[in-house]
């Protein structure tokens, strides 16, 4: 995922920024714990797409 792109996007329900996550290839939101896809590289933040982590998914304890 290009840095360029990743300084531009937020999610699109509480505005704040997103991380690439490398092993999965997905996008996530750390403030709300949803996981955004990413499809033929294009990211989908489309709410209905995300889907939610329990708050002790260990991705959330990673930078």
């Amino acid at each position: 995922m290009d840095q360029r792109l990743l300084d531009i996007l937020a999610c699109p329900v509480c505005k704040g920024p997103l991380q690439f996550l490398r092993d999965s290839g997905e996008l996530l939101c750390r403030a709300d714990r949803l996981i955004y896809p990413i499809h033929d590289g294009i990211p989908w933040l489309l709410e209905d797409e995300a889907r939610q982590i329990p708050a002790d998914d260990p991705v959330l304890g990673h930078r």
